[in-house]
Order: C-alpha cells, then structure tokens, then sequence
C-alpha cells in the first residue's frame, strides 16, 4: 500500500467538533445567572458574603476604561486625518440622541399613566434615606458645558468621567494630526495601547461569568424575593415601558438603517447580559466596543459615538424617569388628594429633557435628577424612598437598554457617515467572519 493511499485512509481531523464542545462567553453568562439568583434565593446569607467577587470584577473593567477610551478615539481620529469630519459626526450623533432619548420619556409618560402603578402606594413621612442623594444636584446647562473640559486630566480618568475624558482625547488628537511626522511615534503608541486594551479585557471577560454571578446573587440575596412582589406593578411598567421602546423605537431605526438584525443580537448580547447583571453601563462598554468593531462599526465612530452616549444617549434611564417621576405624582395624589394633570406631567417630562443632560459625574445620577424634579414640582420626596428599595432590580433593565441603545446608536451613524461594513455585519459570528483590520497610521504620516 503506498503512502497516498494510507494518507486517504487516515481519519480526518474534527476540528469543528471540538469549537462545538467549547461554551461560548454569553452561555457562561447566562449561568452564571441562573447560579447566582439561585444562591441568592436559597442561600441570602451566602449571596450577600458574594459582593467582593462582584466589586473584583467592576474594578477590574474599570480600570480598562479610561485608557480604552482615550487611545481609541485618538487613534480614530488622528488616523482620519479630517478634525471637520469628527464635527460633522458629533452634530449627527447629538440630534440622534435628542430624539431617541424624547420618544423614551413620551412612551414611559404613555405606560405610566394607563398601568397607573403609584395609586395606592402609601408615602413614609421619613426621608431620611434620601440625605447623601440630596447632597448632590443635577447640572446645570452652564455647569454641563464647563464640566465637560477636564483641568486635570488624570484626576478625570481615576474617577471614570468619561464626558471629560473623550473632550481630552478629541483635543489630543487634534494636536497629532497637526503635529505631522512629530506625532507619529504617540499614534502608534496609541494605537499598541488600544490593542493591548482589548486583549486586556479578554482576559478580564474570563472571570465574567463569576462576577455576573456574584452581582446577582448579592441583588437577590440583599433585597430579598419579597421585593418582586412588593411595588411589582412599578417595576413590570418600567419593564412593559422598555420592551415597547426597544420593539417599536429601535425597530423602526432597525428598519431604517437596514440593520442586520440577527447579526447584531450576537453581536450585544454578551455586553447586554454583563450589563443587566451588574447595573453598570461601564462594565460593559469594553466589550461593547470590541463587538461593534467586529460586526462593522468604523474605529473612528464607535471611539467617539459610544462613549459620548453614556452621557447623551442614556434611552433606558429616560425612559425610567418618566415612569418613577409619574409615579411619585401617583403616590402623592393617593395621600393628599391633589390631582397631577397631564398638562403638567409633560411639562415634567420637558424639564427632564433638560436635566438629564446633566448625568455626567453625579453620583446615583438618575435618583439625583429624580428628587431633583419631584422637588421643582412639589411632589415628596418620600415618593423616591419608595423607589429605593426596588432601584436596583429597576436598573439592571434600564442599565442594560442604555447598552443596547449605545450599540445601535454607533451602527446609526456609520450608516449616516456612508461607512458601515455591510459584508462584514453579515458574517459577524459565523466560520467566515472577518478579521478586524490593524489600523494603520495616516498616509502622510509615511
């Protein structure tokens, strides 16, 4: 027997077998889960005593953050090489987020009052819990505008302020593209730093499904089963409220854009799942980048878009502000008897429009604005202490849907910019996906 013929005879190798016996992130996520409401439910105690796995893992991920963010955008910028472009782009995203952000807070104003969730809900006259929250105040305009440029650039990126990180990194990067053959070697410093970023958070995203674990069984283990039933009718409008904003709004965007609609599940599943279980947006922007880059979204567009959005874009926290400020009127008018019209419950949702804007760097931003408002309209504010004992579990929705909202957001104004990669969305996930292309400095640069 030759040897042609005893290679033929030899069996073939199976490399697809043993890619299909591999669990992929997002299953590993989803047991994570599914483990840590079950400890957090049997065993409170134990769910509780969880909470420093939970803290390993948002410090982990944040500390990616702010190196992430500002080598990207410089890269992306810099390496564009038209400063007038990243304004045009700026201008399309901002109006983007206007209105996405007024249909979220019409149609949680639209849910609210047909499910009428805070009749009947009685007020504590104590609000005491309400005394750290009311130290701080939402910002102003002005304020917003001011705080966006850092004086101290690394105090900003040890504190996460992501406004003031990316005002300083589209400035940097202003400053390498005029700087010419001078500033080659700090792109491509930028550009080394981006890529071990993002092999940095591969490493970190093989401890997520324990840190996603531990984060809910600490959510479940800390409030208790009881706290699905008491104020359940607030948390499912919250719920009813999203799911009719992410079919309806981003369906018609989806329908608009073209969007490849099941490539792009794949493609933000894993960042949705880690954001939902650990109620932080942060935690899941690193992987969240990766994802949009690989499914078609230029560097240059997901850099800027998506940490913009986290101060812009915040669908899933507007959306819950409409329906937690109409609710606190509810509650009120149930004890005091004073009927809060709709005429001015949209005059609140105007006011809304405005002070959300002023999210960046406020600590529990979102109870912030809210007692903020409720006090402008002279609704109690014991109408938020109510909320705070079912916040959080009303965050990992919320939390979540500002993910999704960011992703879909990024693939939006690539298609508006005329440069999102239809070949590449379709292949996203499947044996043929393309690679993601190293960036390569500008051409004048050479």
């Amino acid at each position: 027997m030759s040897a042609n013929e005893l290679q033929v005879e030899s069996p073939p190798s199976t490399p697809s077998a043993s890619k299909r016996r591999k669990m992929s992130l997002t299953t590993k996520i989803m047991i994570g889960l599914v483990v840590g409401l079950a400890v957090g439910w049997i065993q409170p105690k134990w769910g509780v005593n969880c909470f420093f796995l939970r803290d390993i893992f948002l410090n982990l991920i944040k500390s990616v953050i702010s190196p992430l963010i500002f080598a990207t955008i410089v890269v992306g910028i810099a390496s564009e090489g038209d400063i007038k472009r990243v304004g045009r782009m700026g201008v399309k995203a901002l109006l983007y987020f206007e209105i996405v952000t007024t249909f979220a807070l019409f149609i949680g104003l639209g849910v609210v009052n047909v499910t009428r969730p805070g009749y009947g809900v009685s007020l504590s006259k104590s609000a005491a819990e309400l005394s750290q929250i009311a130290q701080n105040h939402p910002k102003t305009l002005i304020e917003t505008i001011v705080h966006i440029f850092p004086s101290n650039i690394f105090d900003a990126m040890s504190k996460g302020d992501v406004l003031q990180i990316v005002a300083f990194s589209i400035l940097f990067a202003a400053a390498v593209m005029a700087m010419g053959e001078k500033g080659k070697p700090v792109l491509h410093w930028c550009e080394s730093l981006s890529h071990v970023m993002f092999k940095f958070t591969e490493f970190i995203m093989n401890f997520a499904p324990i840190g996603v674990g531990a984060a809910m069984a600490y959510t479940i283990g800390h409030q208790g089963p009881g706290v699905l039933i008491n104020l359940g009718k607030l948390i499912g409008s919250l719920y009813l409220a999203l799911i009719i904003f992410v079919v309806v709004v981003f369906g018609l965007v989806a329908l608009i854009i073209m969007l490849p609609v099941k490539q792009f599940i794949k493609a933000v599943r894993e960042p949705f799942a880690i954001a939902f279980a650990t109620t932080s947006s942060e935690s899941a922007l690193p992987k969240a980048m990766e994802m949009m880059e690989r499914f078609g979204v230029p560097k240059r567009i997901v850099s800027f878009v998506m940490p913009t959005g986290y101060s812009f874009n915040l669908d899933g926290t507007t959306l819950y502000l409409a329906i937690a400020s109409v609710f606190v009127a509810q509650a009120a008018e149930a004890t005091t008897g004073v009927h809060f019209t709709f005429g001015r419950q949209v005059a609140m949702m105007v006011t809304l429009m405005i002070t959300s804007k002023g999210v960046a760097a406020v600590p529990r931003a979102s109870l912030v604005i809210l007692l903020a408002t409720c006090a402008s309209f002279g609704l109690p504010a014991a109408g938020v202490v109510v909320i705070l004992g079912v916040d959080e579990l009303m965050d990992m929705a919320r939390t979540s849907v500002n993910v999704l909202g960011n992703c879909l957001a990024t693939v939006v104004i690539a298609r508006w910019e005329g440069a999102f990669d239809d070949e590449r969305a379709h292949l996203f996930a499947t044996p043929n996906e393309m690679p993601v292309a190293v960036q390569q400095p500008p051409a004048r640069f050479e």
